[in-house]
C-alpha cells in the first residue's frame, strides 16, 4: 500500500472510530445518546448562544488576521483555488461532526461525570488541541484549545453537541480564508 493510500485509510479509520464509538459506547452500556449530547437538538437559547459565540470570537479574529505578521503566515484573507477551498471546506465540515461527537459528546461527558464541567471542559479542550498536532505540526495548531473551550461551554450549556458542531463548522469555514498558515 502506498504512503498516501495508507494515510487515507488510517485517517478514515480514525474518523469512523471517533464518530461511531461514542454511539456504540452508549448502546453497550444501555445509556441514552441524549445523555452524551449526541441527540442533535437546539434547545431554547441555543441559536442565540451559537451565533453569539461566532460573533464574539470570529469577528475579532478577522481583524487580528488582517494584521497578522507576514512572517507568521499572515495577513489574511487568503485566496485558495476553488478545488482547494472545496476540499478544505468539506473536510472542515466533516471534522466538525466527527470531532464534536467524540470530544464534546463522549469525552467531555465522561470527564464531567468524574470531575465536573470546570475540569472536564479545559481537559477535553487540551486533548482536542493536542490532537491537531498529529494532522499538521505547528504552534498555531495548539491555539485550537481556545475555540475548544467555547465548544465545550456550548455543549455543556445546551445539552447537545449540535451547537458546538455549528460553531466548529463556522470556525473551520472562517479558517479557510482567514487563518494564518503555521509559522
Amino acid at each position: 500500500m502506498s504512503g498516501s493510500l495508507w494515510g487515507a485509510v488510517a485517517g478514515l479509520s480514525i474518523a469512523a472510530f471517533m464518530l461511531y464509538f461514542p454511539h456504540f459506547w452508549c448502546r453497550r452500556r444501555g445509556e441514552s445518546d441524549e445523555e452524551y449530547g449526541l441527540k442533535w437538538i437546539m434547545r431554547h437559547g441555543a441559536w442565540r448562544d451559537t451565533i453569539g459565540a461566532i460573533v464574539l470570537t470570529l469577528v475579532p479574529l478577522t481583524f487580528v488576521s488582517m494584521n497578522w505578521p507576514r512572517e507568521w503566515g499572515g495577513p489574511g484573507p487568503f485566496h485558495p483555488g476553488a478545488w482547494r477551498a472545496f476540499n478544505l471546506l468539506s473536510g472542515g465540515l466533516a471534522a466538525a461532526f466527527i470531532e464534536e461527537t467524540f470530544y464534546r459528546g463522549w469525552l467531555q461527558t465522561l470527564g464531567t461525570r468524574r470531575w465536573g464541567p470546570w475540569i472536564a471542559i479545559p481537559l477535553t479542550s487540551l486533548l482536542f488541541a493536542l490532537s491537531h498536532l498529529f494532522v499538521a505540526p505547528g504552534w498555531l495548531r495548539v491555539a485550537t484549545f481556545f475555540p475548544g473551550l467555547v465548544m465545550g461551554l456550548l455543549r455543556h450549556r445546551n445539552g447537545s453537541v449540535l451547537p458546538s458542531i455549528l460553531y466548529h463548522a463556522a470556525c473551520n469555514v472562517w479558517a479557510v480564508w482567514w487563518s494564518p498558515g503555521p509559522g
